[in-house]
């Protein structure tokens, strides 16, 4: 099939070239191509079957962290503290980074009022609580979020 050309001014190729960008700006902001936020609160001792892409917060992992950093240290304050920097500096930036995140995690899940867990939460709007697979907490979500107008 021949393809054709023809010569426009350069004002028709400019608002050609806006009204692409601007049908694509609205087909990638429209709700249906919109990306979906979903993470589970949790703790170590509630286990959960995460589905891939599922950000998991355990309410515990900073508690665990700081006592990783904790173990079998002296009773003397002045070699415990070394011990604990030593520590720190040895876990280098993997370190510092599940710090970080455990932190974050815990704070995500208290400014949105998580009260039980788990807890399976969609784009901070809509959670399920007490269900362990993923999967059938997003089924019950997406089945609310259908008969919701």
């Amino acid at each position: 099939m021949p393809i054709y050309f023809f010569d426009a001014s350069p004002a028709w190729r400019r608002l050609s070239i806006l009204t692409l960008f601007f049908g694509w700006g609205v087909a990638l902001c429209s709700p249906a191509n919109a990306a979906t936020e979903i993470f589970v609160v949790t703790d170590s001792r509630h286990s959960i079957n995460p589905s891939a892409g599922v950000r998991v917060v355990e309410l515990d992992a900073p508690a665990r962290i700081e006592s990783e950093l904790a173990a079998n240290l002296p009773a003397d304050p002045i070699q415990a503290a070394a011990i604990v920097q030593q520590r720190l500096k040895d876990g280098g930036v993997g370190l510092q980074r599940r710090l970080a995140n455990a932190y974050q995690g815990v704070a995500d899940a208290w400014s949105l009022g998580i009260t039980k867990i788990p807890a399976v939460v969609v784009d901070k709007r809509y959670v399920v609580y007490g269900e362990r697979d993923v999967t059938r907490a997003l089924a019950r979500i997406e089945e609310y979020r259908r008969t919701q107008p």
